[in-house]
Formats: C-alpha cells, structure tokens, sequence
C-alpha cells in the first residue's frame, strides 16, 4: 500500500502540529482559520524515538520552522479575512507499488496519464508561497517511485515550505534514507495497520510489506529522520490498537496516530468493515486514556469528535480543557479542510482533503491562492453557522466539527451531520467554545 493514499495515507499527520496551536473562532462564528492538528511544529527538539513528557516534540519545529508563520500568509490574512492554508497534503504521483484494501486513491503500480510535471509543481509552488509558507505532505500513491521527488524536495525548501513524506516505507533503504536527511526531510510518516506480518500483508495486498516495512522506518531513524506510525482503525484491527501502539513504544517512534476510515476509493469496499459509531466511542475514548501515560505524541484523525469526548472526560474527571493541562489537544480541532488544510492530486485537483470527493479547481487552469480565496465550498466549511441537523446545533461544533467528507459521502451533503457520531447534543446546549 502507499502510505499516502490509504485513510491514513491520503493526509498523512505528520506530527508538525503544535505550531497551528494559536486561536480558535467561537460558537456559531464564521471560523476562518482555526488550527488543528494537521501537521504542525512543536518548539524543542530531540533525537527521533526518544520519550519526551506529555506532548512529544520534534518535526519540524525542531529546526525553527512555522507554518503559515510568515509574512506572506500574515499579509494575506490582513488582505482576505482568510487563513492561509498551513498544511497542503499534495498527491505527486497516484503511482504505487502496494495495493492496500482502504486506499483513498485505489492506487495501482503504473503510470497514471496528466500527472502533474515538474515544472507544473514548481510553478504551483511558487503560486503557493505568495500567501503561505505551509508544511507540504508529498503523498501519493508512492511518493518515492517518483524519480524527480528530490527536485520537488529541494524546490520546496528553497521557496520557503517545509516538505515532509508520507511512504509506506517498504522502498526505503540506506541510500533513500540517506537522500532523506541530505535533503532536510525532518519526518516521515508510515501506516502500520496491524502488529503482525501476517495480518499487515494480508491488508496491504503485498506479502513481505511489513518486514520491509519495519527495516525502512529503522533505517530512516538511524539517518536522524523523524517517525510517525499512523493505523487506519476497522473492525478488522480495532482490537490491536494496543498491539500496535506498542510497537511503535518498541521503535521508538515519536507519533502514533489512529485514523478512522473514511469510506472512499478503495476504502469504500471496507464500508462492511467501518466500526459503528458506539465502537467509534470506545476506540477515542482509549486513546484519551492511553495517551495519558504513553511515551508517544498522539493524533487521533478523521475523528473529530475526539475534541468533543476529551471535554467530556475531562469534565467528568473535574477537570477543564486548558492549554496547560491538554497542551495541543486544548487549541486544536477536529477538522480543517478547507480552513487551514488541503489536497492536490496528481493531476493538479484541489479538494478539501484527500478525502471529500468534490474538486473545486485545478491548478493546470487556476492558481491555488485563487481556488482557496474564492470556492463556494471553502469558504462553507469556514463558517460553521452552515452545518446542518445535529451539528449544527451541536455545543461541541467550534471544537468538532464533524467529518465533512464522510458527510458527503455517505448524505452527498458537506454540511450535513457526521454519520458516524454517537452523540446527541440535548436541546438548547451552550457552545462550549475551544482554548486559544
């Protein structure tokens, strides 16, 4: 599977996310900008794999970087009343040499006509960093089965961005891992879906990907390159979360992230295997509980209602929600396409996130910086007073949000209640605004 085209592929967290941590629009307000925890930064620094207290650091932070920081995006935000987008999730190549069961792109080995040339992502890029200098996740597909992914990388860091990867790493080795830290790639995120060989291969559709695997995210640290495993959560592994978190623990990786499956591209033939809203439940609720003692930084994605069960146990602990107690989880959000986050595909589609099927330009014919400011649909997603049925009157929505794509998906309407949230806001609930 390619790590970047499964759920947990497609918009693969880097774990850059803290430094998206600033402010958050209130209740019923048009939210132009909140962060959350899509690749950020965090401030410090360390080696990769080594425990850190409560909010793991590392990324891109580390090496003094900021989304979104610079003074292009600050004037653009001054011109427009709109964020600029901070992290971009762009598909170089729908290329692949693994063909995972969930994977949002049904990526296949072989060429795909229309991708994007290199000169057409540079220009893109130039386009990109007149209104922000985002962190750019290059996905795909496979990312490193695209020759001139080092010349992307390069051009990224001299414009301005920060380019991290997301591999399923079974092409990595010491050369690869080599090019990596030669050409500043502070962090990669690879999909391990399952503790064993067996059960892993099974998923990814290659026998053989997770022992490969496993040697390209050692070789990858032992290069200084940072690491994230990210699972995509079903019916068929939702028992192994633990398993898996574990051996992230033995790796010595510094995220773990648990995806919850979105039900597009090949991920649609696991609707079966999608878990029902109650399990959804339990699954956020370990990670709020795990989290507390584990060594890693956690993520919980496509899961926006994890920022809502948070509040939940920690009010029901006697606690509040605060930046000095939660750290990142206090000023973070469940979803941001469109509001400080999206996708490019290969063939230069923008979108919301890998996610929404729903193209809203291309930038073969418009400019990014265009499509962001302009689209109908962007700026929907941006004023969370448009969410309808449950969500809309939700107290939890400034902190939620729900999944967007999955409304599409499953209502073919983007601003229709999440299908897959157990909760039912009582009647006239009292927003419960987010720290920041």
């Amino acid at each position: 599977m390619a790590d970047n085209v499964g759920n947990s592929d497609a918009r693969p967290d880097i774990d850059l996310e803290q430094t998206l941590a600033e402010g958050e629009a209130g209740c019923g307000q048009t939210g132009i900008g909140i962060p959350l925890g899509h690749p950020g930064g965090h401030t410090g620094g360390h080696p990769a794999g080594v425990p850190m207290e409560r909010q793991r650091h590392g990324g891109a932070r580390s090496v003094g970087f900021r989304p979104g920081g610079g003074p292009a995006a600050l004037a653009y935000q001054e011109r427009t009343g709109i964020k600029a987008p901070r992290i971009i999730a762009w598909e170089i190549t729908r290329s692949c040499n693994l063909s995972c069961a969930h994977c949002r792109a049904a990526a296949e080995f072989g060429h795909y006509p229309g991708e994007l040339s290199l000169d057409e992502i540079k220009a893109t890029i130039d386009d990109i960093v007149t209104i922000s200098n985002p962190i750019i996740i290059l996905t795909g597909g496979e990312p490193l089965m695209r020759p001139d992914i080092w010349d992307i990388v390069d051009y990224a860091h001299e414009k301005g961005a920060m380019p991290v990867i997301g591999t399923n790493a079974t092409l990595i080795t010491e050369a690869i891992a080599e090019k990596m830290a030669e050409h500043g790639i502070p962090r990669i995120s690879v999909s391990i879906d399952f503790p064993t060989a067996e059960e892993h291969d099974a998923f990814r559709g290659q026998p053989g990907a997770f022992d490969a695997a496993i040697a390209g995210i050692k070789m990858a640290k032992a290069h200084g390159v940072g690491v994230q495993i990210n699972m995509t959560v079903t019916t068929l592994n939702h028992t192994k979360v633990e398993a898996v978190h574990d051996l992230a623990v033995d790796l010595g990786i510094d995220a773990f992230h648990i995806f919850m499956l979105v039900p597009t591209g090949r991920g649609s033939d696991l609707l079966d295997k999608e878990l029902p809203p109650e399990e959804y439940e339990r699954v956020l609720t370990w990670a709020y509980e795990r989290q507390k003692t584990s060594p890693l930084h956690f993520k919980p994605t496509d899961s926006p209602h994890y920022y809502r069960i948070i509040r939940q146990l920690a009010k029901a602990e006697g606690k509040k929600v605060t930046r000095e107690e939660y750290g990142l989880d206090a000023m973070t959000r469940g979803c941001l396409g469109g509001i400080t986050f999206c996708f490019i595909s290969h063939t230069g589609d923008i979108q919301p996130c890998g996610y929404f099927d729903m193209q809203l330009g291309n930038v073969k014919k418009q400019p990014l910086s265009e499509i962001w400011t302009e689209s109908t649909v962007f700026n929907d997603l941006r004023d969370y007073s448009k969410l309808k049925g449950k969500c809309g009157r939700c107290e939890y929505k400034a902190v939620c949000g729900g999944c967007r794509a999955r409304a599409l998906a499953v209502t073919g309407d983007y601003m229709e209640a999440e299908p897959y949230c157990a909760y039912e806001p009582p009647a006239g609930a009292v927003c419960e605004p987010s720290e920041g």
